[in-house]
């Protein structure tokens, strides 16, 4: 089924910034997509009125002093718990109204950059993060994400077309406290491609900021040209700390796009049924999208639904599980169709370790059910063993895959043009279409894989059975291999990036040597 955005006014195209204009691209006038959905709309308005119920009644917890205190000045009253806040429900439906529903994330090049949601109604995706492991291409061996690894991801994901942008990993070699820091700034003198921050700290946020605002070239340049974007998490259930409200403060002061993620665990942090782990998702973004109405008002906000189910047998968290993917699906359809909002989930990833052919089933259901839901961007890219390793094989199968679910999305044409209604009204008996002029016209026009195999069994067998995988993992081999972009970070810049990271490790990892003694680098 179809649905038409609900829930906010539509901006019309004379109210985009002209510099917008050419990328958006009359977006009324692409055919619609294909969309697929489990809800029925009955469905979905009680998802819709069950979370501004809970929000109301229940409220959420808000553990940054001055950002409860402006809650409570906007309407916000006192709930149960030390710290919990009711959110009345006009003024969550006024947050949402008023959040920019055209979302804009630059690279450091104009042929990065990227407008949302997509005039083709399609997506863009973005390589995995927080990953701590990675297999090395060259040897297929599993080891610690190293901080000289960083550079190698943006090698490999500068060369893929259907990566938008970048996350950086967690990095060993490094102190912990400051990971984050190392890797933004290693992330951003490697890559043109706009780059996603997540903070590990509430202080690291200021020198993440410093960063992205040296290598854009100053503070009103970041704002003109937002060259990253920052994640902003609930503490599920229904709590925000200190990290993740300063971490939207500070961005929205900035002017750079906040990724509104909840990430609940179904069994664990959220009810074990889909519409449970549904609802808090839901509710845990809009609280966010009030949040950020209240303390910094226009923020460029992106719902973020990424969730997980907890395996009853084990106690693992699973990604790419039945459950999972059902939530994250109807998570994009409330957020998308039943609110309007710009949304974005994972699209790739599995719970196995390898790249093998679970993971290639998983990553394929999951893209092809949450692009058809309405993604505007899949993350996961190269992400295995739940979003815990990183392998850039899997990166590039990803993006053939991503290829593959983008133009599965252009609905085609259904017109006598396409029928080639002159011919096959008139065909004779024994006759074929391989010399019209039909087949010469479009024979260019389908989709043309760059990884995957259609090779028969000779060529197969005199290559020694190499496949997907050994032509991925020569295509990733040779983009680590790459030189790097051209727009990348002055020397000067890069030397302004090393005194800030230096200046965190010597303010963070300094306070914690003092309050807690000698810690020790990973």
């Amino acid at each position: 089924m179809t649905r038409k955005r609900t829930g906010r006014r539509q901006r019309k195209l004379s109210e985009i910034p002209n510099n917008t204009i050419d990328a958006f691209n009359l977006a009324t006038k692409a055919r619609p997509a294909p969309q697929f959905s489990f809800l029925s709309d009955d469905d979905l308005e009680r998802i819709k009125q069950r979370a501004f119920d809970l929000l109301e009644q229940h409220g959420v917890a808000i553990v940054h002093e001055q950002a409860h205190a402006a809650m409570l000045a906007a309407g916000a009253r006192a709930g149960s718990e030390n710290n919990r806040l009711r959110l009345p429900r006009q003024l969550v439906k006024e947050a949402v109204e008023n959040a920019p529903d055209i979302i804009k994330l630059c690279g450091k090049s104009c042929r990065r950059d990227m407008i949302l949601p997509r005039s083709d109604n399609g997506f863009i995706m973005r390589t995995g993060t927080g990953a701590h492991g990675f297999i090395d291409p060259e040897t297929d061996t599993y080891r610690n994400l190293h901080i000289d690894d960083v550079p190698a991801i943006a090698a490999v994901a500068n060369g893929l077309d259907e990566v938008g942008f970048i996350a950086h990993p967690f990095s060993y070699g490094v102190h912990e406290l400051t990971s984050d820091i190392h890797g933004v700034a290693s992330l951003i003198t490697h890559t043109d491609k706009h780059i996603w921050l997540q903070p590990y700290n509430v202080e690291n946020v200021e020198y993440l900021m410093r960063i992205v605002t040296i290598a854009a070239g100053g503070e009103e340049q970041l704002r003109q040209r937002p060259i990253a974007s920052c994640i902003m998490c609930s503490f599920t259930p229904l709590e925000f700390k200190v990290m993740d409200v300063e971490a939207l403060i500070q961005c929205g002061k900035a002017g750079i796009a906040v990724h509104a993620c909840s990430l609940p665990s179904a069994g664990g942090t959220a009810p074990i049924s889909v519409a449970g782990v549904v609802l808090m998702a839901v509710a845990e973004i809009l609280a966010m999208y009030t949040l950020a109405h209240v303390l910094v008002p226009g923020t460029a906000m992106i719902a973020t639904p990424l969730m997980f189910t907890f395996d009853m047998r084990t106690g693992r968290a699973l990604h790419s599980c039945v459950e999972s993917y059902q939530a994250k699906s109807i998570a994009v359809d409330v957020l998308k169709h039943g609110f309007g909002l710009v949304t974005h989930t994972y699209g790739s990833g599995s719970d196995t370790p390898d790249v093998d052919g679970q993971s290639m089933a998983e990553r394929a259901m999951l893209g092809q059910l949450v692009s058809l839901s309405g993604a505007d961007i899949l993350g996961g890219v190269g992400q295995l063993e739940c979003a815990t390793v990183f392998s850039p094989v899997q990166a590039v199968l990803d993006n053939e895959i991503g290829a593959m679910h983008r133009a599965l999305l252009q609905s085609p044409p259904v017109d006598d043009e396409t029928f080639n209604w002159q011919e096959i009204s008139r065909v004779e008996t024994g006759s074929h279409f391989l010399d019209s002029p039909h087949t010469l016209k479009y024979c260019r026009s389908q989709h043309q894989p760059q990884i995957f195999q259609r090779t028969g069994r000779d060529d197969y067998e005199a290559r020694n059975r190499a496949g997907a995988y050994e032509a991925a993992r020569d295509k990733a081999l040779q983009l680590m291999a790459a030189d790097p972009p051209e727009s990348l970070p002055d020397k000067d810049q890069q030397n302004e990036i090393r005194s800030v990271v230096e200046a965190a490790d010597r303010d963070i990892i300094g306070k914690q040597v003092d309050h807690s003694g000698a810690r020790k680098v990973i």
